[in-house]
């Protein structure tokens, strides 16, 4: 694993599907004239954040015409991007599509739909249902989207199959604007939430978040590429458009691991077993840890 991440720090147009699609294809331009192998953009880039009633009229089916320019851009470098996907039976998702050889490759559906204070997400999205890594050719990749990260079992699922990175888009508001703190309340919990996933499941983790404001709120950037040793490698700058990269190689995930052999000492029975025992499934409770 060596290759060379660009993570896209964007500010798509709310409900501009076609408009947003010309931005993808001028950030693309911009990380391979740099060489990337991966390009990472945040979370519902091609639709923007914020849709509410728009939610329906810029979904999309993953085999819609629109979208085969982009998937097809994956030839030479595998590509994440979000969007709202209309499934066969018109349920709509906040999905990522990862794009890779001219196809799309895997698609994410957001499992943790935030419905509290200013997100409405559980009122016009289907949630999705699991964690599946992604058999890259660049390595086992994994998605999480925004709020799947704030649920510690989505990354100890990916964690237990072995990805090597984790990949986050994100459409983060930013928070803690009226404190006299020396950053935003939204910025640290975000750098100590990524630093922990990093640490506890011993990946990589590339966190890209959008800027730009939508109905009066700002979104603040902060997209970063973290260690499996849990320390911040790269930055980008601000709450402004930028094209951050940095080089992921299996160096510093092969020491993490070393260090500290994490996997070697899970214990996925005994938490089935746990699990079996607060919610009262007696079949569960049977289970052994294998010999």
């Amino acid at each position: 694993m060596n290759f060379l991440a660009a993570l896209c720090q964007v500010k798509p147009v709310l409900g501009d599907l076609e408009r947003n699609l010309q931005l993808h294809h001028e950030w693309l331009d911009r990380a391979a004239e740099q060489q990337a192998g991966l390009v990472l953009f945040p979370e519902l880039s091609l639709t923007g954040y914020f849709l509410r009633d728009l939610t329906q009229e810029v979904a999309v089916r993953l085999d819609d015409p629109r979208l085969r320019e982009l998937i097809g851009r994956s030839q030479d470098r595998s590509l994440a991007f979000g969007l709202v996907e209309e499934s066969a039976d018109h349920r709509f998702f906040n999905t990522v599509v990862f794009a890779e050889g001219g196809r799309i490759l895997h698609a994410h559906r957001k499992v943790h739909l935030p419905d509290y204070g200013i997100f409405e997400e559980g009122r016009y999205f289907a949630a999705g249902d699991r964690f599946v890594p992604v058999p890259s050719r660049l390595g086992r990749l994994g998605l999480l989207v925004c709020e799947d990260a704030w649920h510690l079992s989505s990354g100890w699922l990916h964690f237990l199959q072995g990805t090597d990175v984790l990949l986050i888009p994100s459409s983060s508001p930013a928070r803690g604007l009226d404190t006299n703190a020396p950053e935003l309340s939204s910025q640290t919990a975000w750098r100590t939430l990524n630093s922990a996933i990093a640490l506890f499941s011993q990946t990589w983790v590339l966190y890209c978040n959008r800027v730009g404001f939508e109905d009066g709120t700002m979104f603040w950037g902060g997209s970063a590429a973290i260690t499996p040793f849990g320390f911040a490698a790269a930055e980008a700058r601000g709450a402004e458009e930028d094209l951050l990269l940095h080089r992921i190689d299996d160096d510093p995930l092969r020491r993490a691991r070393m260090f500290s052999p994490l996997l070697r000492g899970a214990r996925p029975e005994l938490v089935r077993r746990e699990l079996a025992r607060i919610l009262e499934d007696r079949d569960a409770q049977r289970v052994r840890r294998p010999e």
